[in-house]
């Protein structure tokens, strides 16, 4: 009894991690942040080691080294965070996108400016929405996911007056460019309180767009919005090919069967669809429905055979 009680424990512990996911922000961190290297700047970036940490915002500040880009971040629930690229790192990115490579020289003693920020911007976003993808069914992803670039700062000294007093989890990296012709910290400071979305059980497998109920509904409202073609006839002539070749403007053809009481209304297939009265409405020609749509076995109408000659109008 004891030994099936700890058993049924394990099993709920098990499926309760598998909702909550797990946590990989610090791998997933490796694998956006060179991808999107690779991908935004066709930059080789290797990443030597990876740490994370949980700080104050009094910690937090102490990490920016000199003369570093940082990029002030926006994420779920007006959540701020920040991206620090140290300035060996920050000129190797800059070398790459404007000469098309990496120099071994040092970087130049200036602080950063909104043009490099620019430059950096869509490499950062990539960075995270890769980081957001990686972590889908982690636990991370409540605090890392969601994130973008918002703006960026010449020097760390404001970041006191914009971050929150509160907790961050830090990721720092030091990252190797162009097999090491420049290497630099990376550093990913995010609100330690998760305001994200949760992510998706482990092996769950959400319903098929192409099969869900929004679709269906979607797909019958497209159909129903679809135009579809009518035609009201007074009647309907069989001629032989030869006469029809040799009609001429002026001449009257017979309609023997035609009343403008019993006006047939045919889709585009011939099946008649009602039975109508011609009339007006507003000025226009017009047709009331007189009967409804048969039934949908009912055969086509077939075309009224016309036996009279065809002879010149009176």
């Amino acid at each position: 009894m004891a030994a099936s009680s700890a058993m049924r424990r394990k099993l709920a512990a098990g499926a309760l991690a598998a909702a909550e996911g797990g946590p990989g922000a610090d791998r997933s961190w490796r694998l956006s942040l060179a991808r999107a290297a690779r991908d935004q700047a066709h930059l080789s970036l290797e990443v030597a080691w990876a740490t994370i940490d949980l700080l104050t915002l009094a910690e937090l500040l102490e990490l920016p080294p000199e003369r570093a880009l940082v990029a002030i971040l926006e994420g779920p629930g007006d959540g701020l965070g920040l991206l620090v690229f140290s300035a060996p790192v920050l000129a190797g990115i800059i070398e790459m996108q404007t000469i098309g490579r990496v120099t071994n020289l040092p970087p130049a003693p200036r602080r950063p400016t909104r043009t490099d920020a620019a430059l950096v911007a869509g490499l950062i976003d990539a960075a995270l929405s890769g980081l957001q993808d990686e972590l889908r069914e982690e636990a991370d992803l409540v605090w890392a996911g969601g994130f973008r670039y918002a703006s960026f700062l010449e020097d760390a000294r404001p970041l006191g007056l914009l971050l929150e007093d509160a907790s961050y989890r830090v990721l720092r990296a030091e990252v190797s460019l162009a097999l090491g012709a420049k290497t630099g910290e990376v550093i990913l400071a995010l609100p330690a309180e998760g305001r994200g979305q949760r992510p998706a059980p482990r092996g769950a497998q959400a319903e098929p767009a192409e099969t869900g109920p929004a679709f269906t509904l979607a797909l019958g409202e497209q159909v129903l919005a679809a135009p579809a073609l009518v035609e009201a006839q007074i009647a309907r002539l069989t001629l032989p090919l030869a006469e029809i070749m040799t009609l001429q403007p002026g001449q009257v053809l017979a309609l023997p069967q035609a009343a403008l009481d019993r006006i047939s209304v045919d889709g585009l297939d011939g099946r008649r669809l009602a039975t109508a009265r011609l009339g007006q409405t507003q000025g226009m020609r017009a047709i009331r429905l007189t009967l409804d749509p048969p039934a949908e076995t009912a055969a086509p109408a077939e075309p009224a055979p016309v036996a009279a000659p065809i002879g010149t109008a009176a």
